[in-house]
C-alpha cells in the first residue's frame, strides 16, 4: 500500500525535523519507497501494514528520535486523491489560499464548522474527516478559522495542508 504521512507542526514553533532525517527514520522503520515532499513534514512510503499501525509506529519513532509530542495522519494515496478531488471551492483564485484541514476528532470538526465565518472573507465546508477552507493570502493566521486551528487544544486532532502541496504529494 502507498501511504501519505502528514506530520503536524514541524519546522515551525521550535520543532525542527529535517526531511533527510525523516526519510532516514522512515527507512529505518522498514518502510519502502520513502520520499519526502517539501520541508513541512510530508512523506510517501509503502507498507503492508494498515494505516493505523503506520500512524502509531511513526508517532512513536518521532517522539523517541526528536523528543516532541508528535502527531501524524496517514492516508492511502487513493483516499487522499478523493479528498483533494472533493474540494468544494473554486481553486487557484488569485490572492486566495486553498486548504484542507485533516481532523481526527469529529467533535473538533463540528466545532470548526460551527464557527461564524464571514463568507466574503473566508469559507469552509465539511468533508469525510476534513474541513475544506479558502482564505485570502496574508489572512490565514488572523482569520476566524485560522485563529481557531492555532489553539493548543487542537494540536493532537488536526493538521492542515495547502491543496497545492497535496497535489505535489499525489503527483
Amino acid at each position: 500500500m502507498r501511504y501519505v504521512i502528514l506530520l503536524r507542526g514541524v519546522n515551525v514553533g521550535g520543532v525542527t525535523v529535517k526531511m533527510a532525517e525523516l526519510r532516514e527514520l522512515l527507512e529505518s522503520l522498514g518502510y519502502g519507497e520513502v520520499r519526502t515532499v517539501l520541508a513541512s513534514g510530508n512523506a510517501l512510503v509503502t507498507s503492508e501494514a494498515a494505516a493505523d499501525a503506520v500512524k502509531a509506529d511513526v508517532e512513536t519513532a518521532l517522539r523517541a528520535r526528536f523528543g516532541y509530542p508528535a502527531w501524524v495522519q496517514v492516508f492511502a494515496t487513493e483516499a487522499l486523491r478523493g479528498i483533494v478531488d472533493a474540494y468544494p471551492f473554486e481553486r487557484g483564485r488569485e490572492g486566495w489560499h486553498d486548504y484542507v484541514l485533516f481532523v481526527l476528532d469529529p467533535e473538533v470538526k463540528d466545532r470548526l464548522l460551527a464557527l461564524d465565518l464571514d463568507p466574503a472573507h473566508e469559507r469552509c465546508a465539511g468533508g469525510e474527516g476534513v474541513v475544506y477552507w479558502t482564505v485570502p493570502k496574508g489572512d490565514t493566521l488572523d482569520s476566524e478559522l485560522g485563529k481557531a486551528i492555532g489553539k493548543a487544544a487542537y494540536k493532537p486532532h488536526l493538521t492542515s495542508r495547502n491543496v497545492n502541496t497535496l497535489e505535489k504529494l499525489l503527483g
